[in-house]
Formats: C-alpha cells, sequence, structure tokens
C-alpha cells in the first residue's frame, strides 16, 4: 500500500469476504440443479435429450457469451488440454449444439460457435437457472433487500469492469 492510499475498512474487508462465500455456495447450488438435470436426463432416458456435462455446458456458456472462439482458445480459458477439449467439442457437435468449421489462415485450427440449438439450449439452461435465483430471492428476501441486491450488483458490476 502506497502512502496515498487509504487504508481497507472493516466493512470494506468484510463484504469481500461475504461476497466470496456467498458467490461459492450459489455456484455450488447452481452446479448442484445442474447435476440433478442431468440425472433426471439420465433416468428418463429416452423421453428427453441427454442434458450435457458439466464441461460440455461450461463451453456452451462460454460461446454464448463470446459467440465464437477457437477450440484452442476454448481449451485454454477452460484450463484442459487440447485432447480434452476436442472429446467435449465432439459431444456437443454430435448434440447438435456446435459448428465446428477450420480456420481460414491457419487449417490446423478449428474454429467453433453454437448452433440455433445450441443457443437456444443455452437460453433454456440460463432460464432455469435464473428462474430458481429469482425464486429464493423473492421467497427469502423482503422487496427491500432484492432492491439492495440489485444496487449491489451494479456496484459489482463496476468493480469487475474496472
Amino acid at each position: 500500500m502506497t502512502a496515498d492510499e487509504e487504508p481497507l475498512t472493516e466493512a470494506a474487508l468484510q463484504a469481500a469476504g461475504d461476497i466470496w462465500v456467498v458467490f461459492s455456495r450459489i455456484r455450488r447450488r447452481l452446479r448442484a440443479l445442474e447435476a440433478a438435470d442431468e440425472q433426471v436426463g439420465r433416468d428418463q432416458n429416452n423421453k428427453r435429450e441427454r442434458e450435457p456435462s458439466p464441461p460440455q455446458s461450461s463451453v456452451l456458456r462460454r460461446l454464448a457469451r463470446s459467440d465464437s472462439a477457437f477450440a484452442s482458445d476454448l481449451a485454454a480459458a477452460e484450463s484442459v488440454r487440447p485432447q480434452s477439449m476436442a472429446k467435449t467439442l465432439v459431444a456437443l457437435e454430435q448434440a447438435g449444439f456446435i459448428a465446428r468449421r477450420p480456420d481460414p489462415d491457419d487449417g490446423r485450427r478449428q474454429f467453433v460457435s453454437l448452433t440455433d440449438r445450441g443457443r437456444e439450449r443455452h437460453r433454456g439452461d440460463s432460464l432455469a437457472r435464473q428462474t430458481w435465483l429469482a425464486g429464493a430471492l423473492q421467497e427469502y428476501g423482503t422487496e427491500e433487500e432484492v432492491r439492495a441486491v440489485i444496487t449491489a450488483m451494479a456496484l459489482l458490476d463496476k468493480i469487475a469492469q474496472a
């Protein structure tokens, strides 16, 4: 800390710790919901299309944010070996969620993008998570507390974009 920086307040330190803990819990809860959906998909076998695995869901989410990416960049972003990413992409392609094509400048690289089906799938998954969280906010929080969350998220978004 330099001489012109203000020391961290107890409130800021507590808020930072609380955010870390709560976001971790919410992330685990959302993953549990995702895993439960996968189990339902396995239980109903032919009645419902197979749910993407967690790594596949992560790639779908990442592609939905960026619209498209190179396979090697996806592997790096997901911290997996290119061979592991290749297996994930094969499964997503077979399910009709992504399309791959060679990079026009370097045929060894693959350009990956979501198909309409992949975008639809991601929207459905996002809506399910958002609906669960909105319901929980409404059930456990007052209107004033929910509005405070909106204000807090705006602050966290500013921090994330700084």
